[in-house]
């Protein structure tokens, strides 16, 4: 009966356990906390840090061949997850900010220099190209691009570099605003905006059709995302397709979010999360965001210069990272708190859906590269 008993214990992953896993096992429940207790990103860290705590938990076997969440897996190794989900996020995107005011279309491409930027410091690190892209496409602040660059240049860095993508995603409250305040001025940041002109039917459908056949002669390997996010909006403007845009906007993007969370959250495996690199990673993206959102409220400075002195508020400049609709709320709670009379949201809208089509564009052009 004792040996048995022995047998028993031997065989529970209790005696199996080790610091490695003891540690990304409390890494889960610290992204599990964030996201419950403070509500940071939940609809994303839950299933992500589920995924890390299922996966560090010994043998569970769920990552290995055969395992659950193996088979969920797949749907990013293959690319698949990623533009289902830009085609949920095209469903529930208004793209009448930037229609209305085409020169967000440059904040929003002048946040993406933080992923060139940081692409740079990650070759002198000593990362390979490949690596370096894929590290660098987290300052786009755009999880499905960064696993959709990643799973086809550095499937091997997938995980911490979900997790950091992820995070920075849900910390886009506390990142943004200390790097808004240092770059303005109190007069930029009480700047009104002049209401946005009326954008008809006719220029909603067009425009998501232009941008496909544009960005995809530019640039085919951008095909995916930016077509699948074009599609989405299409679905959603055309007014003919209620019942598919619909779908794409409440069952597709949630079931797609709960498999792709958990099957990201699970490759933050032990043996290869705790590593140097990973550290590497944690502070490059970091970097990445933040160069970004320095670089949109930049040239949202100059811009209102250069336009007059009163037309563009700085602060819709951070809105450039692709972190939809959260980083235009941050720009709308910092001016707020300058000018409780003035709203900023949808002016902010407008480099915030162009920053995502600047993350999938360079995301292309990476692949491009490599």
């Amino acid at each position: 009966m004792i040996e048995v008993l022995i047998d028993f214990f031997g065989n529970t992953g209790i005696p199996n356990m080790t610091w490695q896993q003891l540690v990304m096992i409390a890494v889960a429940c610290v992204l599990l906390y964030l996201a419950i207790a403070k509500k940071f990103e939940p609809l994303l860290l839950v299933p992500i840090g589920f995924g890390a705590l299922m996966t560090n938990l010994p043998l569970s076997g769920v990552m290995g061949e055969g395992g659950l969440l193996y088979y969920f897996y797949q749907g990013v190794s293959l690319g698949v997850f990623p533009p289902l989900i830009f085609l949920g996020v095209g469903a529930m995107t208004d793209f009448g900010p930037l229609i209305a005011n085409p020169k967000s279309l440059f904040l929003g491409a002048a946040a993406q220099f933080g992923i060139f930027f940081t692409f740079i410091g990650a070759i002198m690190l000593g990362f390979t190209g490949q690596e370096a892209g894929s590290i660098a496409i987290i300052g786009g602040a755009d999880g499905p691009t960064a696993i959709f660059l990643t799973s086809q240049l550095a499937p091997h860095l997938l995980g911490p570099i979900a997790v950091a993508a992820y995070a920075y995603m849900a910390l886009v409250p506390i990142i943004q605003p200390p790097i808004m305040k240092a770059l303005t001025t109190k007069e930029e940041r009480v700047i009104k905006m002049q209401q946005l002109r009326v954008v008809s039917k006719q220029e909603k459908v067009l425009f998501p059709i232009l941008v496909t056949i544009v960005v995809s002669l530019l640039l085919p390997s951008a095909t995916p995302l930016v077509g699948m996010l074009m599609f989405g909006n299409l679905i959603k403007e055309s007014g003919v397709t209620d019942r598919i845009s619909k779908t794409a906007q409440n069952e597709l993007i949630n079931i797609v979010t709960i498999l792709l969370g958990l099957s990201v959250g699970a490759t933050a495996q032990a043996e290869h999360f705790l590593k140097l690199d990973t550290i590497q990673i944690i502070v490059l993206g970091v970097i990445a965001f933040a160069v970004g959102t320095a670089a949109g409220v930049l040239l949202g400075k100059l811009m209102n210069k250069m336009l007059g002195g009163n037309a563009i508020n700085p602060l819709i400049g951070s809105a450039g990272v692709s972190a939809v609709p959260m980083a235009a709320r941050v720009s709308q709670t910092v001016g707020q708190k300058e000018n409780p009379s003035n709203f900023l949201l949808m002016h902010a809208m407008g480099p915030n859906v162009s920053g995502v089509i600047g993350s999938a564009v360079a995301a292309g052009v990476l692949l491009s590269m490599f």
